[in-house]
């Protein structure tokens, strides 16, 4: 018969886990309704991360420049993440994995090029 007192301090970081976690997320909107001014009005349920109303006819045009900065940011993300790991490991790889950083660099700063020739940086 396993003895049920080992068991004790996981129930008991189980429960403080759970404790934290409730906390973390149910106070921030008690305090937020409790504190804040709840005034909604038509610029603040505008929308603000498409560019355009969600909930419209399906079959009409949107902007697509949008889409298209987002786009560039999650490439120029995934650079800077790349880079961190190659800037800590230079010293192992050697020139190899320096010429091929500045050869993956160089084609990003190409694509930056074209997409800036093509104006999808350009915001109205």
């Amino acid at each position: 018969m396993v003895d049920l007192v080992e068991y004790l301090p996981i129930l008991i970081f189980l429960g403080v886990a759970l404790a934290i976690s409730t906390a973390l997320v149910f106070l921030p909107m008690g305090l937020s309704y409790l504190t804040g001014t709840h005034n909604p009005n038509a610029e603040k349920n505008s929308e603000y991360e498409c560019g355009f109303p969600a909930f419209e006819d399906p079959r009409s045009q949107f902007d697509v420049r949008f889409y298209l900065v987002a786009i560039l940011f999650i490439v120029f993300d995934l650079e800077a993440a790349f880079l961190f790991p190659w800037a800590v490991s230079l010293k192992e790889t050697g020139w190899t994995g320096w010429l091929t950083m500045m050869g993956f660099l160089f084609e990003l700063l190409v694509g930056l090029a074209y997409a800036w020739k093509k104006g999808a940086l350009d915001w109205e």
